[in-house]
């Protein structure tokens, strides 16, 4: 004869621990959510495509972000990182480079950016370390961190813990530049121009000075390059055209340039030094 098993206690006992386990991993989503909510990096390649991220924490959400990351930074690179944002944020640096430190041992790219910014720049009383700026630069660039590539080159530029071969910081922009990177685009646009790591490419130094001002950036430079003819056809409505969108943003140099145009004519004393500008 047949005689149903009895299996209600197990049942709901394994259905309770269930509940349970769906339960714990749904409040770490949820912390992990908060956090990315109010402390997420736009830039950051961790960070999903549907979070928008901030540029900067919100004052007044700093101590949500210091809360939840903390959370779900026990299981999130990018919670860790994001809680070094809000340390630093929070005016804690020395909490904000205890942080980032961890989230870089993690593989965090957006981590090595942020912690060589502070010793590149030695801000909020981080002991300045170029030599140290540079090594972790290098290593978010490797990684293809479009912002670790820009840095490096203007560290290159500026002559701090540069690089010793510049022709490899200029691959790197390459690579950054050629992910849309408007500043990666405009340090690789200097550095053709130049010659500097490389050949000197004109042509190729203005598409990606056109490309970084479609973005807000360089619009000097691509007007300059249009209003001479420089690796291309000469321009002069383009040229005014990069020129008042920058002037538009306060770009002094801009609005030199646009007072050039509309007065090209050159007043200058016995010795050869420019008093004024007269208008046609």
């Amino acid at each position: 004869m047949f005689r149903p098993i009895y299996v209600g206690p197990f049942v709901c006992a394994f259905g309770v621990l269930a509940l349970f386990d769906a339960s714990r991993a749904h409040a770490q989503s949820a912390d992990l959510v908060l956090c990315d909510r109010v402390a997420a990096d736009p830039a950051d390649p961790d960070k999903p495509k549907d979070i928008p991220g901030v540029a900067a924490i919100a004052k007044s959400d700093i101590p949500l972000a210091l809360k939840y990351c903390k959370i779900a930074s026990a299981s999130s690179r990018r919670a860790l990182f994001e809680l070094g944002r809000a340390y630093a944020a929070n005016g804690q640096t020395t909490e904000a480079v205890t942080t980032y430190r961890k989230a870089v041992d993690k593989g965090s790219t957006s981590a090595m950016v942020e912690l060589g910014v502070l010793y590149g720049t030695g801000a909020g009383g981080v002991a300045k370390n170029p030599d140290e700026a540079r090594k972790l630069f290098e290593r978010a660039a490797k990684a293809g961190s479009p912002r670790a590539a820009s840095n490096l080159a203007a560290m290159t530029g500026g002559g701090v813990g540069a690089p010793a071969d510049p022709a490899a910081a200029r691959a790197m922009l390459a690579k950054a530049a050629a992910e849309n990177s408007a500043e990666a685009q405009f340090q690789l646009g200097l550095m053709l121009a130049d010659g500097t790591g490389g050949p000197k490419d004109d042509v190729q130094a203005r598409s990606l000075f056109e490309k970084a001002a479609a973005q807000g950036e360089a619009m000097v430079w691509a007007g300059a390059f249009a209003e001479l003819g420089r690796g291309g056809s000469q321009d002069d409505n383009a040229a005014k055209a990069y020129f008042e969108k920058a002037a538009a943003l306060g770009n002094q140099e801009a609005k030199d340039r646009l007072e050039r145009i509309r007065c090209p004519y050159v007043l200058k004393d016995k010795q050869g030094k420019v008093m004024t500008h007269l208008c046609p």
